[in-house]
């Protein structure tokens, strides 16, 4: 029988168990370090082995690549001979720097990467901007329309009539994006609102406020169409493209589309209908089957024997296409398990309210799943970011063929070290970047707070 205490009519009485006493005081340095460095005799003995190891790891990188390491050299022979020890040819690696981030991109012609980084990063920059309104609609520009602007500037050459169009449509949205965001910064007020006030529509019905707003966007497209039709950027093919640049852009691509392709694949295989769900299943199934290099090498080898005869493929873009293609069947799968996720209760919530599949999906669902798989997500990207090396196995340079080219030249053949620290450094520079940047839309949004 049970000692516990009972009342009168003989029910028992549970008293909660007595709490564990308080950690000691934490705050300040000194407090931190003894409780979770030197807490006890076990704790102490690891952190100082583990302090000491450090300090010999970190001395022994210091004098191998700075107390002996050469920066100034012709040749990895001429590092070799430098009068003290030889530790590290740095040399090398700032003669190939430039090639290392832009490839055989021409010199003349890397102020159109240049540029179109800078215009891309203040595309996004009002996004952490507080007080810039119509932030989805600058976020989505920036992905559907900035693409055709930066295709235009890397690849240079004669524009056709849809390119035109689209380069033509690019410029005038960023320059309307610029107006707007320093409106926004200056008054407090959108591009459409001084539009529609200046214009005299502001008094009138809301309905007819889009007028002033569409004869705006057709003006400003027509004089930047105008300006542009005779202006023309010499051609740079892809075949000079590589480094960091053209690692950027396979990941990139690669990112933008992998989200709301995985969306969509997800959604099909939980589809009710039979033939949609068949086939993103058999698509899912297919691209996470095999490995990576094999479909780069199905895209670039394979499939151009199945074109027409003279029809010739972009190796590039195979790659680009094999890549969306594999990363959106893993996405697929982690949008699948957001969704999955989701409590069964916020689906009839949603059906209670009378709202129809797509907007449940758009309003209630789909927004907890993203903030759900956030991690997931953000690790798919950066697996992404890291597996675009293999395209340098079917002959693009991208950061890690041109990595491996140095040592190939003749000048400073052998030189294999130092350009690999470098690749390491830059891959996880980036890493890094997207992790904490995962991290802080967690503590933002509330992703892992516990429910």
């Amino acid at each position: 029988m049970s000692d516990a205490p009972t009342t009168s009519d003989g029910l028992r009485v549970f008293k909660p168990k007595p709490s564990l006493p308080p950690p000691p005081a934490t705050t300040g340095v000194i407090g931190w370090m003894r409780f979770n460095l030197f807490d006890g005799i076990g704790s102490s003995i690891t952190t100082v082995i583990g302090l000491l190891l450090l300090g010999f790891l970190a001395i022994s990188f210091y004098e191998w690549a700075f107390v002996r390491g050469v920066w100034e050299a012709a040749s990895r022979q001429e590092c070799r001979l430098s009068p003290t020890e030889f530790g590290t040819c740095w040399a090398g690696v700032e003669f190939w720097f430039t090639r290392f981030i832009y490839g055989r991109y021409p010199d003349a012609e890397i102020w159109r990467l240049d540029l179109m980084a800078i215009v891309f990063i203040a595309w996004m920059a009002p996004l952490w901007a507080p007080k810039v309104t119509a932030k989805v609609m600058v976020g989505l520009s920036a992905i559907l329309v900035f693409p055709f602007m930066a295709g235009y500037f890397f690849l240079g050459g004669d524009r056709n009539w849809f390119m035109a169009i689209m380069v033509a449509v690019s410029m005038t949205w960023f320059a309307g994006t610029m107006i707007h965001v320093a409106a926004c910064l200056l008054t407090g007020k959108g591009l459409g609102h001084w539009i529609i006030t200046l214009s005299g529509f502001s008094s009138r019905d809301d309905r007819t406020h889009k007028y002033p707003l569409l004869m705006a966007a057709v003006v400003a497209f027509g004089i930047v169409y105008f300006v542009i039709q005779s202006w023309q950027l010499p051609i740079v093919g892809t075949n000079h493209w590589g480094g960091l640049f053209l690692t950027l852009v396979i990941s990139g691509i690669g990112i933008a589309s992998a989200l709301p392709a995985g969306i969509v694949l997800a959604l099909g295989r939980r589809s009710e209908m039979p033939v949609i769900r068949v086939m993103c299943v058999t698509f899912i199934e297919l691209f996470r089957s095999v490995p990576l290099i094999t479909i780069l090498f199905m895209a670039t080898t394979m499939f151009p024997l199945f074109l027409p005869e003279g029809v010739v493929f972009n190796k590039l873009a195979s790659a680009i296409v094999a890549v969306c293609l594999f990363s959106a069947a893993y996405m697929a799968e982690t949008v699948r398990g957001g969704l999955q996720a989701i409590p069964k209760g916020q689906y009839e919530a949603a059906e209670a309210m009378g709202l129809g599949y797509w907007q449940s999906m758009g309003l209630i669902i789909m927004p907890q799943a993203l903030k759900l798989m956030i991690p997931n997500i953000v690790g798919s990207f950066i697996g992404l970011f890291k597996d675009t090396t293999l395209v340098s196995i079917i002959g693009l340079f991208d950061l890690l063929g041109m990595i491996s080219a140095i040592s190939q030249d003749p000048q400073w053949i052998g030189l294999h070290h130092e350009p690999l620290f470098t690749a390491a450094l830059i891959y996880f520079i980036g890493c890094l970047a997207m992790s904490k940047y995962s991290q802080h839309l967690e503590r933002k949004l509330g992703a892992g707070d516990r429910r």
